[in-house]
């Protein structure tokens, strides 16, 4: 199944209770919301998708889990985003400090906060154009290191602020290894095993 786009009139638009309530009623989607108004609907991760995807969180979370500095985010959770955005990463990390400052209300719906830490994943039905352009609002909206990773292409992008994004073409079997910079310090992520489920 490909990915839906429904086009919310700005005279109708969504208040933010709307657009939780709407996400509720159809917990078997993912739904996204662009801040022109876009209803995303997007369809469940095939298999493969699921094993790189989870590979990622687990590599993020365990590095968290030894540097204690945030909160590691799967892809079921929503944010969002200054521009108005709602978004789901792949895999997001947020620092402690930023998360902290949230109300316990705002924890437990979709957190009013850019990740300091995005993956993108992208999997058969996704778009290099759409999730590049994703990838930019993340930067945006105040993401500091974003990867967009794609198996099918195969090529890795790296988004940091202010800068052109760093493009790296590999083969399956040489891929690269990627540093967590001073966002993630002391996270290096071998994509061997992500890339060879």
């Amino acid at each position: 199944m490909e990915t839906l786009t429904l086009n919310i009139p700005p005279a109708v638009g969504l208040t933010d209770e709307q657009f939780y309530q709407i996400c509720l009623a159809n917990d078997e989607w993912r739904i996204e919301l662009t801040a022109e108004g876009e209803l995303i609907i997007m369809p469940p991760t095939g298999g493969e998708s699921g094993i790189r995807n989870s590979g990622l969180t687990a590599k993020v979370y365990i590095w968290n889990e030894q540097a204690k500095l945030g909160k590691v985010f799967d892809s079921s959770t929503e944010f969002r985003l200054p521009n108005g955005a709602y978004r789901s990463p792949d895999v997001s990390w947020v620092k402690q400090e930023r998360w902290d400052a949230l109300t316990p209300d705002q924890r437990r719906r979709f957190p009013p906060i850019c990740p300091d830490f995005v993956i993108e994943l992208r999997s058969q039905t996704d778009s290099l154009k759409k999730l590049r352009a994703k990838m930019q609002e993340y930067r945006d909206n105040g993401a500091w290191l974003g990867w967009l990773i794609d198996p099918i292409t195969p090529l890795v992008e790296i988004y940091l602020p202010g800068v052109e994004v760093e493009v790296i073409n590999f083969t399956f079997e040489q891929p690269p290894t990627l540093s967590g910079e001073d966002v993630l310090p002391g996270f290096i992520l071998s994509l061997t095993q992500i890339l060879n489920p």
